[in-house]
C-alpha cells in the first residue's frame, strides 16, 4: 500500500477530551474519529487492526468446533420479557419501538436470541454439544461512556453460547474454551491473566475473566508469587490468619467533636488505623438496615457483601436520613456496640481486640472495645477486598495486586436462559430435558485499546507483530525529487508486495523527520529508509520500532535481513 492511496491523517496535538493513552494515540494515529459520545467510526488503519483481531479469533474458534453465524442487532421485548430480563437488564439496555408500537432492543449480548435459535433447530441429544459463535456489533446506553473505545456505547463483540445435555460436558466445553482463550491471547502477542470472575448481570454459576496487564486498567487482579491462583479482587477471598488477642484495655466513651471519617478518629485518639473498626449500613429486604463492620484501613467488597442472606439486592448503601431516623444517630458515629439491627463482621475485624469503634451517638467512639465481652462474638463473613500482601486464597504465596482490562469474560451459564425459555432436547430415553449452556466473549474493539495501553511509549503506539497494520515501512526520502531514491523504493516495494509482506511505501512530499514520527507513531515494527547518499554507497538504513539506533545495510542483504526479522 501506498500512502498517496490510503488515507493515513495524523495528528499533532492531543485531543483535549481524550483521557486515557489508548483513546489519545487511537484518536492521533488516525485510527478511529469520534462521531457523538461513545460512537465511533473505525478509519482504514484501525479498521486493519480490527480485522486482524477479528482473523486470529475466527481462526481458533473455527479450530476449537465453533460454528459462526450471524444475528439481528435488534431484538424484540418478547424474547427478552420470557427470559425475565427486560425488567432486570436495566438503563444500558437501549429500547424502541417500531411503527407498529411493537418493543424492541438493540442488542447488548444475545442469550436470549440463540436460545431461541436453538429451541427452534435443535430436537435431540445426538445433536451435542453444539457452539455457535458470531462477531458483530453491540450497544450498551453507558451512563458516561469514556476512554474511547474502551468504554464505548457501540462496540464490536464476539459471542460465543454453548449447548449440553449435562453438566459435565458443560464443564468439557467450557474447559477447551479457556484453553481457546489462552491460545487466542497468546496470538494477539499480549501480557494477560485469565483470573475467577463475577457473573454479573449475565447470571450462572462460574466464570473466568481474561485481563491485558496495564496500569490504566479498570480491575483489580490479585494474584499469588508463589503459584498459578489469579482472581479479579471482587471475587478473591480475603484470608485472615491473624488470632485474636485477650483484651488489655477498659471499654471507655469518649468525646470525639468533629470527627467523623476513620483517619480522623485515628489521628484524633492517636490509635493505628488498623485498631479502628467502620460500620457500614446496607439496605436489607423488607427495608429492614443492615450492619457490615470492617477494619478501618480495609474496603468493602460490595459482590460479597450481596450474597449475604437478607441483603437487598441490587446491593445499595442505607440513605443517611433513613440511618439517623432508625439508629438516632449520623454515618459517622456508627459503631456495632447495642446495635439493634442484623450485624455482620468480616474476618479481619473479628480478629482484633481493643479497638475503636462508633458508640452511636453524634460526636461519640468507644476505645477498648472486645468481642465476646463488651459485645456478643460476630457473625463472621468474608465482606472486604483483598489488599497487597495477603495470604493467597489457595495457601501458596501472598497476593500482589496489578491492573487489568477485562478483554474476555466466559460463563457456565447452567440453565439459566435455556429453563426461561424452554430450550429441551430428547435424551436417548426419549425424555424432555432442559440443556445446560455456556457463554464466551471476547472484546474485539477492546482488545485494540488494550494492546495500545500495554504497548506504547513517547513516540507513539509499539505493536504487536500480529496485531501491526503494517509490517514494514519504506521510508524514501526526496521520494519525488530523486529518481535514484524512486527507483529503488519502488523496486523493493513489489518485491515485498510479490512476497505477501505488509508494506506501507511513504509516498508523501514530507520531510524525513515528519515522515519517521508519523510511522513511529502508529506503530508499524519495522521501517526502511532510502536516501540518495546511502544508495550511491549501496546501503540503506534500517530501524526496528523498539530499536534505540538505527542501523545501515548493505542493498544486497536488505531482502534477506528483512525475512528473517519479519520471521523472528
Amino acid at each position: 500500500m501506498k500512502t498517496s492511496c490510503f488515507h493515513l491523517y495524523t495528528l499533532k496535538e492531543t485531543p483535549a477530551d481524550a483521557e486515557i493513552i489508548s483513546h489519545q494515540l487511537m484518536l492521533r494515529a488516525g485510527l478511529i474519529r469520534r462521531l457523538a459520545s461513545g460512537l465511533y467510526t473505525w478509519l482504514p488503519l484501525g479498521l486493519r487492526i480490527l480485522r486482524k483481531v477479528e482473523a486470529i479469533i475466527r481462526r481458533e474458534m473455527d479450530n476449537a468446533g465453533g460454528l459462526e453465524l450471524l444475528m439481528p442487532a435488534v431484538q424484540p421485548a418478547e424474547l427478552w420479557q420470557e427470559s425475565g430480563r427486560w425488567e432486570q437488564y436495566g438503563p444500558e439496555l437501549l429500547r424502541l419501538t417500531d411503527r407498529h408500537q411493537r418493543d424492541y432492543c438493540v442488542g447488548p449480548t444475545h442469550e436470549e436470541v440463540i436460545t431461541d435459535i436453538f429451541r427452534c433447530e435443535i430436537k435431540s441429544y445426538k445433536q451435542l454439544p453444539i457452539n455457535f459463535y458470531q462477531i458483530q456489533t453491540k450497544f450498551r446506553d453507558e451512563i458516561r461512556p469514556r476512554f474511547g473505545v474502551m468504554r464505548a456505547r457501540e462496540f464490536l463483540m464476539k459471542d460465543a453460547y454453548s449447548f449440553h445435555i449435562d453438566q459435565d460436558s458443560l464443564q468439557q466445553t467450557y474447559d477447551h474454551m479457556f484453553d481457546t482463550y489462552s491460545r487466542i491471547f497468546d496470538q494477539f502477542g499480549l501480557k494477560y491473566r485469565p483470573v475467577n470472575a463475577d457473573s454479573g448481570s449475565i447470571g450462572g454459576s462460574a466464570s473466568n475473566e481474561f485481563h491485558v496487564l496495564a496500569d490504566s486498567g479498570e480491575d483489580a487482579i490479585a494474584f499469588s508469587d508463589q503459584s498459578n491462583y489469579a482472581s479479579n479482587v471482587e471475587m478473591a477471598e480475603a484470608i485472615c490468619t491473624q488470632t485474636r488477642e485477650a483484651p488489655q484495655q477498659s471499654r471507655e466513651l469518649v468525646e470525639t467533636p468533629g470527627q467523623h471519617s476513620i483517619s480522623e478518629i485515628a489521628e484524633f485518639l492517636s490509635v493505628a488505623v488498623e485498631k479502628t473498626l467502620k460500620t457500614l449500613i446496607a439496605c436489607g429486604e423488607k427495608n429492614q438496615l443492615i450492619a457490615l463492620v470492617l477494619r478501618g484501613d480495609h474496603d468493602l467488597n460490595t459482590i460479597k457483601a450481596e450474597k449475604i442472606p437478607g441483603i437487598a439486592s441490587p446491593f445499595q448503601m442505607a440513605d443517611a436520613d433513613e440511618i439517623k431516623k432508625q439508629l438516632g444517630c449520623d454515618i459517622g458515629s456508627l459503631g456495632p456496640v447495642e446495635l439493634n439491627i442484623p450485624i455482620f463482621v468480616d474476618r479481619s475485624a473479628a480478629a482484633i481486640s481493643d479497638f475503636v469503634c462508633g458508640a452511636n451517638q453524634n460526636d461519640k467512639h468507644i476505645t477498648g472495645v472486645n468481642w465476646g465481652r463488651d459485645l456478643p462474638e460476630p457473625n463472621i463473613v468474608d465482606i472486604r477486598n483483598v489488599v497487597e500482601g495477603d495470604p493467597s486464597p489457595d495457601g501458596k504465596g501472598i497476593l500482589s495486586i496489578v491492573r487489568g482490562i477485562e478483554v474476555g469474560h466466559i460463563f457456565q451459564l447452567g440453565d439459566k436462559y435455556s429453563s426461561a425459555l424452554n430450550a429441551t432436547v430428547l435424551d436417548e430415553n426419549g425424555k424432555s430435558v432442559i440443556t445446560k449452556m455456556g457463554c464466551y466473549g471476547i472484546g474485539v474493539s477492546r482488545v485494540v485499546a488494550a494492546a495500545i495501553e500495554q504497548n506504547n511509549d513517547e513516540s507513539g503506539i509499539i505493536w504487536p507483530m500480529s496485531l501491526a497494520p503494517f509490517h514494514l515501512a519504506i521510508c524514501p526520502i526526496n521520494y519525488h525529487k530523486s529518481e535514484l531514491v524512486k527507483q529503488a523504493a519502488d523496486d523493493f516495494y513489489q518485491q515485498c508486495q510479490q512476497k505477501g509482506i505488509e508494506v506501507l511505501l511513504d509516498d508523501r512530499p514530507l520531510r524525513p523527520g515528519a515522515m519517521f514520527s508519523d510511522m513511529e507513531l502508529i506503530g508499524i515494527p519495522h521501517r526502511v529508509v532510502f536516501s540518495e547518499r546511502g544508495l550511491k554507497q549501496s546501503q540503506c538504513e534500517y530501524k526496528g520500532r523498539c530499536d534505540d539506533q538505527s542501523q545501515d545495510l548493505a542493498i544486497d542483504d536488505l531482502a534477506e535481513f528483512i525475512k528473517q526479522k519479519l520471521s523472528g
